[in-house]
């Protein structure tokens, strides 16, 4: 089998494989992209359009294993058969944020966790906007970032990176860089290792140089206790909600202190009351994304007007309506216990939590105490409830379980009175009921819309 220098595979023919498609033509490759499940229309009519040559619902291993390299979308595991036998054949493979890399000028500010990272990319990205930066949006939201470089060349992006991107970057740098926080996720992907897990995430900064920085959250452990493991060449600046630093960003009594020792002109303090997002999680957010903006030397009143009137991505803490006095929340994009974790926490009303759906092995433990302090009754929304029952029977008045979110919409109305919060916060995936957390948010709203 022959294989030319200049052919590359694309695996996964959505956003980032289409993207990195057009970005692959355009720098003169030899093209074909292959997808295990079938194509959306938009995509296979733009790869028509560019005279990419695409086959789905199938992996044809001559077409593949000549490729000189393989870009993999995020979604496919290594453990996927033909990415096995492209590794044993020797072939490199690469993700869409690499390849985009190599051919990228700008500054990349990039975010990664396991809970927040869309938020703080969106915060980013609105400081930046307003502030009046030529910034691009890609990685895990909006458009990918190898179609943005071949078609905008931005001078800046904002890139929100899931552990599954970073996995297979080697050369792609992070100027600045923003990992959020690191609790246990996906590690059916990681051989159930959490340290694999936990190694991906750090990827962020392996490139970064002495030019560059590394933003943390300072009061997570599984952070600060593994900088020793990993050579991080980049100027570590921390927040913390916790306790007082001397370069970055805290918390106390109240008022947040935003402290930059390279600009300390830009230096400012402001009230956690003033945040547009609430709760403990979002003030992490807001610090991270203020650290990033001052690192670009935004002047500190857009930061500030930023902070107070950013408005929260769909599906995050998302407010759908007042109905009767009763506050209905859509946090669908709450897709494990931590994620629930902070919504619960950020809750000032007494809670009806609808919850459930495919766990992901999930220990509730956690959230035993907030669900004593806040939570009244549990609506159950998924399939099997069963652990959930197990979990919280003793901690609640009554768990209800129900298989659509209309049905879940209407039994938490029956239960709520004024004052209370409808709070949708799964803390588990969606593929039982619904096609991904997106569908099962938009069939709340529209249920909640319905009452």
């Amino acid at each position: 089998m022959t294989t030319a220098n200049n052919r590359i595979v694309i695996l996964g023919a959505g956003e980032s494989g289409t993207g990195s498609a057009v970005l692959a033509v355009k720098k003169g490759f030899d093209v074909f992209v292959s997808d295990k499940g079938a194509i959306k229309e938009k995509y296979s009519e733009e790869l028509n359009s560019i005279g990419v040559k695409w086959e789905q619902n199938k992996h044809t291993e001559e077409l593949i294993l000549n490729a000189s390299e393989i870009i993999k979308s995020p979604g496919i595991p290594d453990k996927a058969d033909i990415v096995v036998k492209a590794k044993a054949a020797g072939i490199p493979i690469i993700s869409e944020i690499e390849f985009a890399g190599r051919y990228s000028k700008a500054k990349h500010i990039c975010i990664t966790g396991t809970n927040g990272k869309t938020t703080t990319t969106m915060m980013v990205f609105h400081i930046l906007t307003k502030a009046g930066f030529n910034v691009g949006l890609g990685g895990n939201i909006g458009k990918s970032f190898a179609r943005q470089v071949a078609e905008n060349a931005h001078d800046h992006y904002v890139l929100e990176l899931s552990s599954f991107q970073l996995d297979n970057t080697y050369t792609f740098r992070s100027h600045i860089a923003i990992l959020c926080n690191i609790t246990p996720d996906h590690l059916d992907r990681y051989d159930y290792n959490f340290n694999n897990y936990r190694n991906s995430k750090f990827r962020i900064g392996d490139n970064q140089t002495a030019e560059d920085i590394f933003i943390y959250c300072d009061d997570d452990n599984e952070i600060t206790e593994h900088f020793t493991e990993h050579d991080l060449k980049a100027k570590l600046i921390p927040f913390s909600y916790y306790h007082e630093v001397t370069d970055g960003a805290f918390a106390q009594d109240g008022t947040c202190h935003f402290i930059s020792k390279e600009n300390p002109q830009n230096n400012f303090n402001m009230q956690i009351h003033d945040f547009a997002l609430k709760g403990i999680h979002n003030s992490y957010n807001s610090m991270a994304a203020a650290i990033a903006a001052n690192a670009l030397n935004i002047r500190k009143e857009v930061i500030r007007e930023s902070l107070t009137d950013f408005q929260n991505v769909e599906h995050r803490l998302e407010y759908v309506a007042t109905i009767g006095g009763v506050e209905y929340i859509n946090d669908s994009k709450a897709t494990n216990v931590n994620s629930s974790w902070y919504a619960l926490e950020s809750m000032e009303n007494p809670v009806v939590w609808i919850a459930g759906g495919v766990d992901k092995g999930n220990d509730y433990a956690a959230l035993i105490p907030l669900v004593k302090d806040k939570v009244k009754v549990i609506v159950c929304l998924g399939i099997d409830n069963s652990k959930i029952h197990e979990a919280f029977g003793k901690h609640v008045d009554l768990i209800i379980n129900t298989m659509s979110a209309e049905e879940a919409v209407h039994v938490a109305s029956k239960f709520s009175n004024k004052g209370d919060t409808v709070l949708l916060s799964p803390a588990c995936a969606s593929f039982d009921l619904f096609t991904n957390y997106e569908d099962r948010g938009w069939q709340f709203k529209v249920a909640v819309k319905n009452l």
